[in-house]
């Protein structure tokens, strides 16, 4: 889950790799560090962020035009400078970065010790420097060779660049389990893990396969390479449609903040051209070429991680209700480990932001080999996921820094009402008043979220309230249980309080047990067909002397009564509510933590795109 960024080309490198990692800090900010190629190489790395590495450099690394760099999010070994990539071979010729993890590395060092290397630092990544340096010594061959070789010796994920002192015209770059991009200039090439940190230079982008090398050398074509069985492979070049404006803040104060205004935008992209209610239609290819395997599946199997999985629980209630085909909703990280029952009348849903979330990446191939048809919803054109699927949608929430999700929570759980809705009707199962409605009132989704979000006044007001409660409980029922779930998850992330959800009825089967006088409870309520259960476990709750923190339908007055605080939505179809209400948890998480002093954008211990196990 880090962050590399790499510069081959005519501009000084320095600027451009640490720009580029300021935009993946997200990725991790452990630690930090480049190395660049000028008479010889020149390398600084520390642990922080990378405006803890700005501060150590200060000038001392002269112009290059060839160089590397990474932003760390730690798994083998803890964060400090020793540890900070880019690591160096033992005679001091290669130099690498790598995302990802080594699983056989402890073998491996254990070998390369037998021969006489030695080791200053605790990561797989100083192991796998030193085993190309090996391989590249014994066969005396070239870089690239060399590490075609060495990759065939190892078990696990990398996404890796690296170098050799004596050729600055030279970066050789690889790719299995953890994304990479090479971004293609005019006479320059761009390396990273996303397209963010080049897109001012370059729209023009390659997306490397698993188990793909790619040697760059300067004022030639990228050579992209088998790295099983050195096959020589035609790359495609993709063209980049993401701007430049929309990786900045744009004057707000953190970009969960931004992405959390910008969800009417982005419902809004994620629905234009697919939702055509005034024709009664809508329109989504990656449905039709497989609308009836969807039809016809003996059920639908989710499968994702955190804030993904929670879209699987809202899109369970919404397949079943509409479609009537049985949904099982898995942690994508549980079930490749299982040995799950999958059949080919199956269909999964894989649903990850960034395309690249490893477990889910290994459920997807598991549920491949065992004939099962599977349908992606991403947010990022050209990830690993996407790729790796027969059909699926893109989600078109746009880039999402924050490493808590927000825009593309409802982004996804706006593409699954579509899926849902659509299969649901081309079934027969929907009166056509009743499918004319659900279309028209999804349509209206975008505006009453800008609605809503012309005041958070009542946010800011409970979060000063709470933001020193050790404890919240989030309740919900029906739709939004798995709201609840979210909320719950949103202020653990970024605020660091304990918080839990639970389905509303579940709370007398042991989670009372925990209210008190000093307990904040959250409780969705918005009206529906389970409002009179709803008012009921409020009134448990404030019998106990919780505190009650609802949010509900406009005008509520009966719930308003009860509650210690209320915090209102717009009304809308019971089946697009989760829509709505998880709007203000988003934002009295966000409160909360601007509050608490936390740093929203990149919570401690937390990276963005999970592309390790």
């Amino acid at each position: 889950m880090c962050g590399i960024v790499g510069y081959l080309g005519n501009k000084n490198a320095v600027p451009v790799i640490i720009n580029g990692l300021r935009r993946l800090e997200y990725r991790g900010y452990d630690s930090a560090g480049i190395a660049v190629l000028n008479g010889g190489i020149s390398l600084e790395k520390c642990k922080g962020k990378v405006s803890d590495l700005e501060a150590k450099i200060n000038g001392s690394i002269k112009e290059a035009n060839i160089g590397i760099g990474h932003t760390r999010w730690a798994t083998h070994g803890e964060p400090n400078d020793v540890n900070a990539h880019p690591h160096t071979s033992n005679n001091g010729s290669l130099v690498l970065i790598h995302n990802g993890i080594i699983e056989n590395y402890a073998s491996l060092k254990e070998a390369l010790i037998q021969r006489g290397y030695t080791f200053a630092s605790d990561t797989d990544t100083e192991v796998l420097v030193n085993l190309i340096e090996d391989v590249k010594k014994s066969e005396n061959t070239s870089l690239a060779k060399a590490v075609r070789i060495a990759l065939n010796q190892v078990i696990g994920a990398y996404a890796i660049a690296v170098f050799d002192k004596d050729n600055k015209d030279q970066i050789v770059v690889a790719k299995k389990g953890s994304p990479l991009v090479v971004g293609v200039g005019e006479g320059e090439y761009f390396i990273a893990s996303d397209a963010t940190p080049f897109l001012e230079f370059t729209k023009k982008a390659i997306y490397l396969e698993d188990d793909e090398m790619a040697v760059i050398n300067r004022g030639q074509d990228i050579e992209v390479l088998s790295i099983p069985d050195n096959r020589t492979i035609d790359p495609y070049i993709h063209q980049l449609e993401m701007d430049l404006a929309s990786i900045e803040k744009g004057g707000y104060e953190h970009f969960m903040l931004k992405e959390i205004y910008e969800q009417p935008k982005s419902i809004g992209d994620t629905l234009r051209g697919r939702l055509l209610p005034d024709q009664g239609l809508i329109q989504m290819d990656g449905v039709y070429q497989f609308q009836e395997k969807l039809i016809n599946a003996n059920r639908i199997l989710i499968i994702g991680c955190g804030t993904s999985w929670h879209a699987g629980l809202v899109a369970e209630y919404i397949f079943e209700e509409l479609a009537r085909i049985p949904v099982e909703v898995e942690y994508a990280s549980e079930f490749r480990y299982r040995n799950p029952v999958i059949t080919e009348k199956d269909v999964v849903i894989a649903i990850s932001q960034s395309g690249e979330t490893a477990d889910t990446l290994a459920a997807i191939k598991l549920a491949k080999e065992r004939g099962a048809t599977i349908f992606g919803i991403c947010n990022v054109v050209g990830s690993s996921i996407a790729r790796e699927t027969h059909a699926g949608a893109y989600t078109h929430a746009g880039p999402e820094i924050g490493v808590a999700s927000t825009k593309a929570f409802t982004a996804q759980v706006a593409v699954l009402s579509l899926i849902a809705i659509k299969i649901a009707h081309k079934k027969g199962l929907l009166k056509e008043s009743y499918y004319h409605r659900l279309l028209s009132e999804l349509h209206e989704i975008p505006n009453k979220i800008e609605e809503m979000l012309k005041s958070d006044a009542q946010s800011k007001y409970i979060a000063e309230l709470y933001k020193d409660a050790p404890n919240f409980l989030y309740l919900g029922r029906g739709y939004n249980f798995p709201v609840a779930l979210e909320g719950a998850l949103k202020l653990k992330e970024i605020s660091y309080i304990h918080a839990e959800g639970y389905p509303a009825a579940e709370m007398k089967h042991g989670p009372i047990a925990l209210i008190d006088e000093n307990m904040p409870v959250v409780v969705i309520a918005p009206k529906s067909g389970q409002y009179e259960k709803i008012v009921s476990n409020i009134q448990e709750v404030k019998a106990r002397e919780g505190k009650v923190i609802a949010i509900v339908n406009d005008g509520d007055s009966e719930i308003a009564k009860m509650a210690d605080h209320v915090i209102e939505v717009k009304d809308t179809m019971e089946v697009f509510s989760p829509l709505l209400t998880t709007i203000p948890l988003q934002l009295l998480s966000y409160h909360i933590a601007v509050m608490r002093g936390c740093n929203v954008d990149q919570p401690r211990n937390l990276a963005k795109s999970v592309t390790v196990e």
